[in-house]
């Protein structure tokens, strides 16, 4: 009877050394006898000691944080670039049977394309079409990580350093873009008061008596402040008919 009891006693402690969790978040790669058996969903199961075991994979979303990279544009400017990458695992047994360290597999296949799209294009490219480059960055590292069972979702440029001589020239270039904008600007500004002015004159002059009515209107507009002096030049038609008429008194 007693031999019954620790016959009992040792399988119950075999079966619960064997339980193992999965989590919801989490995928279980089972093998016996160091082949591939199955893949595992989330709950308790059952991982019979010696001939089995069990690797659980996180299918979460994943964060790569690609560090700094020494680049080299295509027009020989040199460039210090950084960037993140976002990925996800969509098949769990290529990840584990296929490639030994997908984190680092992931991280080193960032950089390198990193550095290769970069040296692809000019600093004016990099700078403006950081979206394409990052695109570019996210095509090449899915399809090499496909037989892996990953998945890239996005890459994202973080930062773009430039050596301090290139940001100077940089600064120098948009200063002289600015100031040659404002010169444009300036002179299509007196294109076109000079334009208003000619047809002003032209109206004046052609109609009768109105450049006096304007002459007064502006001595009108002068004479409401007191401080102001007014010398008021008489047209020499007015004076000819004043001394006409102080002729004709003297007859």
């Amino acid at each position: 009877m007693a031999g019954l009891y620790v016959f009992l006693g040792v399988v119950l402690f075999i079966v619960v050394i064997s339980i193992r969790q999965v989590e919801q978040y989490q995928r279980g790669v089972k093998f016996q006898f160091g082949k591939f058996k199955r893949l595992v969903d989330p709950g308790w199961r059952l991982v019979w000691p010696i001939v089995q075991s069990m690797t659980k994979v996180d299918i979460r979303v994943k964060v790569v944080d690609v560090p700094y990279q020494e680049t080299i544009t295509k027009d020989n400017v040199s460039a210090r670039v950084n960037a993140v990458l976002y990925y996800r695992i969509t098949d769990s047994q290529k990840v584990i049977i296929e490639v030994e360290d997908y984190r680092n597999a992931v991280s080193q296949l960032a950089q390198t394309t990193m550095r290769n799209v970069v040296g692809e294009m000019t600093l004016d490219e990099l700078l403006s079409n950081r979206d394409a480059a990052a695109e570019r960055i996210r095509e090449i590292v899915d399809k090499a990580s496909d037989p892996w069972g990953i998945k890239v979702d996005s890459v994202e440029l973080k930062d773009i350093v430039l050596p301090e001589e290139m940001v100077r020239t940089i600064a120098k270039q948009a200063e002289a873009e600015r100031e040659r904008r404002a010169v444009i600007i300036n002179s299509e500004g007196e294109v076109v008061a000079a334009e208003n002015l000619q047809r002003a004159a032209k109206i004046l002059g052609g109609s009768p008596g109105a450049l006096h009515l304007r002459t007064l209107n502006s001595i009108n507009d002068i004479s409401s402040d007191q401080s102001n002096t007014i010398v008021f030049a008489i047209p020499i038609e007015v004076l000819s008919a004043l001394q006409g008429s102080l002729d004709k008194k003297s007859l």
